[in-house]
């Protein structure tokens, strides 16, 4: 399962988006750390491995619902094209 497990001092929440076994206590020992949630910026901060979540959502893994309220509002950013890789295209001719 993919769910949040809390860190951080009392009354200052700081989540970890972690794989663990559905069995597992909520700060149990996790198979891996896939991202990141910190709620108390404004606008709330979170940082997500896209890869591994797919990857482990293709082994059987499901999302907690709070999990998936985040995966859905950050999707994966298609890496952007920076102009020095863009093929060069010549300019159009004056008439």
């Amino acid at each position: 399962m993919i769910r949040l497990a809390r860190v951080g001092a009392p009354k200052q929440p700081y989540y970890r988006i972690v794989v663990i076994e559905k069995d597992r206590a909520r700060n149990g020992r996790s198979i891996e750390v896939v991202g990141t949630y910190n709620p108390r910026t404004n606008p709330a901060t979170v940082a997500l491995k896209h890869e591994r979540i797919a990857y482990w959502r293709g082994k059987g893994a499901t999302l907690s619902p709070t999990v998936e309220k985040l995966v859905k509002k950050n999707p994966a950013v298609a890496p952007a094209v920076s102009d020095s890789l863009a093929p060069a295209v010549p300019a159009p001719a004056a008439a």
